[in-house]
């Protein structure tokens, strides 16, 4: 998103930020890149702990910063529970030091620096001011006549609950994923034959996903909050084993010709006959077009769904899954929920720690990055 700002007081600036961001900001400090007058939106990145290297924090700063397409100035707001201190000659803003070392690398990459501002619980302050005073936070104004603009007043975590589930539903799909395991092994070690006594809705889910699962991925996408206990438990299976949640990642991030490719690519790969494409692997690493925001939005919505329906031992996919696709959508702070709960079940979990990596590095998909078009 390309946003003019039109704020000319540092308050109506703030009353800006929690509608680029689209939250509000809690132990945040939150970057605007510019490009001359124009914003690419808002960073978000979370403050560091008490005894962390301010100056490895700003490098990770302007190393995130620097990943937008011709950025030439920035402005940060540090939204922090700390309040400000009194000393003998004035006051000590929170996180002083941070700020002044992020500033510091910015300026010295050639960056301009619009605002620099603090908001605490007992009012808002400017890093930039020779003497810094806090004004109440009542004199932040709410932007009027942004389009879209719904309730922000939650913070960067606001959406990121599973959906509610009750036990009798972790159980049904349970029994459905235990079936469909059964099956899709006997299949496996060559005795489909044998199936004839199993449940046909199993059996049914379980051609589909052997004989096409492109075509069932996409189909998934149809009905995102469905109640089909058979689709999720064949969702879980697939999204539990990498090869086949790769493919299903890349498809769902393009679409469906890439994601036979993707597929194929994959079984070639798992069986030793050759690497990974590029085209697919570049999709994993968020470059590329951009990819269509509502069917990303879309596919979250279907493993958001899954992970809440899935029994403990198998929402470790699901949630990856989620985690993933929230990074591609540029909700960072949302992966990070789900890769933590992904951990908590499954600590050595592969793809959980490269995407938990990734998001500690302050990497962000380059398309979410770019202009839209």
């Amino acid at each position: 998103m390309t946003t003019i700002i039109h704020a000319t007081h540092p308050a109506e600036f703030l009353g800006l930020v929690p509608a680029l961001a689209g939250f509000t900001p809690r132990q945040s400090l939150v970057l605007l890149p510019f490009q001359g007058s124009r914003t690419r939106g808002a960073m978000r990145i979370d403050l560091p702990v008490d005894g962390a290297d301010a100056d490895d924090f700003a490098h990770a700063v302007l190393q995130a910063l620097l990943q937008v397409q011709n950025v030439d100035a920035t402005a940060l707001v540090a939204y922090t529970d700390t309040p400000a201190q009194s000393v003998p000659d004035g006051m000590l803003l929170p996180h002083l030091a941070t700020v002044e070392a992020v500033l510091d690398v910015a300026t010295q990459a050639g960056l301009r620096i619009v605002e620099a501002l603090c908001v605490t619980p007992d009012g808002w302050s400017d890093y930039l001011a020779e003497d810094p005073a806090l004004h109440p936070l009542d004199s932040i104004p709410r932007p009027d006549g942004v389009p879209g603009l719904g309730d922000v007043s939650g913070d960067q975590t606001a959406g990121a609950d599973l959906p509610p589930s009750n036990l009798v539903e972790r159980e049904r799909v349970g029994r459905a994923l235990r079936e469909l395991e059964h099956i899709l092994e006997q299949h496996r070690l060559g005795q489909g034959h044998a199936l004839g006594t199993q449940n046909p809705l199993a059996l049914i889910t379980a051609e589909d996903v052997l004989d096409d699962l492109p075509a069932f991925a996409e189909g998934l996408l149809e009905s995102p909050s469905g109640d089909d206990v058979y689709g999720c438990a064949a969702l879980l299976w697939c999204v539990n084993r990498p090869v086949l949640r790769d493919a299903v990642l890349v498809q769902w991030a393009t679409d469906l010709a890439m994601g036979e490719y993707a597929l194929d690519s994959q079984l070639q790969f798992a069986a030793g006959a050759g690497g990974v494409p590029d085209a697919v692997g570049q999709i994993f690493l968020g470059k590329g077009p951009r990819p269509d925001a509502d069917r990303l939005g879309c596919a979250l919505q279907v493993v958001r769904s899954a992970a809440a329906r899935a029994p403990r031992g198998a929402k470790v996919g699901a949630l990856t899954a989620a985690a993933w696709l929230a990074w591609a959508l540029g909700r960072s702070s949302h992966a990070g929920a789900y890769v933590d709960q992904a951990l908590a079940i499954d600590p050595e979990h592969s793809m959980a720690s490269l995407i938990s990596t990734m998001l500690s590095s302050g990497m962000l998909p380059e398309w979410a990055l770019k202009p839209a078009t």
